[in-house]
């Protein structure tokens, strides 16, 4: 008897390190898949990022060396809605199509990448206010999906592939691969990231942001002033500065989603109301100036230093809104940055905060705000300004996420557990 059961457990010890052995080879193999697929897209999707990159400098560059472009706006913004519709995209479902492919069986058309590219080059070039980023996750999506439908992967694979090139076209435009890659894991449903994605993202916005470098490429990188020592008063500024960063950020995405359906409520016809939004930027520019045409990165940088208009974020807001809302492409989170940046940097000083520490808190506050992304928004801060104010930004980030409420930019994006407590809300929320 007694040799009976040494023989059961010797046969199972032998089962158990077999299956083990099998688990291990399985996910080594797994590793090794991702690791080369997370590669090939931080080449390709990196790639088509720089370039993109390259392209909207260029745009912009033309813009401010020939003023007169702006006065093309109206046509350029006929011209995306023409060239759209010969691709036979007439309603184009933007970053919530790729957000909604990462969830669902949904593809995503490889059309999407040059359309996205031309109809954001020619927002830029001509004057329209938006920023880049929409452009990255739909260019680096598309490609992403492409190349797993030609590899033929699975339906889960596909998901994976898809934000492996949204990681890498948003690290190689921005220069923040760590940001990146767990951005796209956080921002599709909240409260449950993508783990799996993890290898594959990393990889290919590791191998983006190091492509983009090689090609001079300048990543997003700010100085900081006046970053105060530990203590109960500043923390408690930060709160408060975050609180209305928060308010701000609800205030964007109602303005932003409102106008684009007023527009089209109003408007019906692409053409007429692309050329109509177009004409309003011009007399708005025409007004107020053009600080806040396209990116309006120069802005950005002149409140990192501590010096911006009072009313800078609330007009940066109307332009945006007026541009995206009648038709033309490019994305919203540069434009909350810049939002959140040059309000930080009226209000911080207002309640008692360095001016530029201040447009450093409003710059990722809104950014987590308009997102529901506090991870990201904490990482970027650390990428992009360094981690000196690490505790104050994740502060920011938890207030701003907490008290920003269930609205966002993209509305394909499900938050799934409340914001005050651990419970579960489902799929359909929001």
């Amino acid at each position: 008897m007694k040799k009976e059961i040494d023989q059961a457990g010797s046969s199972n010890c032998f089962r158990s390190l077999s299956g083990r052995a099998g688990r291990m080879a399985r996910d080594f193999k797994a590793f090794v898949k991702w690791l080369l697929l997370g590669a090939l897209m931080g080449v390709l999707a990196g790639g088509a990022g720089t370039l993109f990159y390259f392209c909207i400098v260029g745009a912009t560059g033309l813009r401010t060396a020939f003023p007169w472009l702006l006065y093309l706006l109206p046509a350029g913004g006929a011209a995306i809605v023409l060239f759209y519709r010969l691709l036979g995209v007439p309603h184009p479902g933007g970053t919530d199509l790729v957000i909604e492919a990462v969830r669902s069986p949904g593809p995503v058309p490889l059309k999407m990448a040059p359309l996205i590219f031309f109809a954001t080059s020619v927002t830029h070039l001509f004057g329209g206010s938006a920023g880049r980023e929409g452009a990255a996750l739909q260019l680096g999506g598309s490609l992403g999906y492409g190349a797993g439908r030609l590899f033929r992967l699975d339906e889960k694979d596909l998901h994976l592939m898809t934000m492996c090139g949204m990681a890498a076209c948003f690290s190689a435009l921005f220069g923040t691969p760590v940001t990146s890659a767990v951005f796209v894991m956080e921002v599709v449903t909240v409260g449950e990231m993508y783990y799996a994605a993890l290898v594959p993202c990393t990889v290919a916005a590791v191998l983006a942001a190091r492509i983009a470098r090689l090609f001079g490429a300048a990543p997003a990188s700010f100085s900081i002033a006046g970053i105060p020592a530990a203590g109960w008063k500043p923390f408690l500024r930060v709160i408060l500065l975050a609180a209305l960063c928060a308010l701000l950020s609800e205030l964007f995405c109602f303005v932003m989603r409102g106008t684009g359906k007023v527009l089209g409520k109003w408007i019906p016809c692409g053409y007429l109301r692309a050329v109509a939004g177009g004409a309003a930027v011009i007399l708005l520019a025409l007004i107020f100036g053009r600080d806040y045409l396209g990116t309006g990165g120069g802005v950005i940088a002149s409140a990192m230093q501590g010096k911006a208009a009072p009313a800078a974020f609330l007009l940066k807001l109307v332009f945006t809104a007026v541009t995206l809302g009648a038709g033309y492409k490019g994305g919203e989170i540069v434009p909350a940055m810049f939002v959140g940046s040059t309000f930080g940097c009226v209000a911080g000083g207002l309640v008692g905060l360095n001016p530029s520490f201040g447009a450093s808190v409003g710059f990722m506050a809104v950014f987590c705000g308009v997102t529901n992304c506090p991870l990201a928004a904490f990482l970027l801060s650390v990428e992009v300004f360094g981690a000196k104010g690490a505790a104050y930004y994740l502060v920011a980030a938890a207030v701003s996420y907490m008290l920003s409420g269930y609205s966002g930019i993209y509305s394909r994006q499900r938050i799934i557990y409340a914001k005050h407590k651990p419970l579960y809300l489902g799929n359909t929320h929001k």
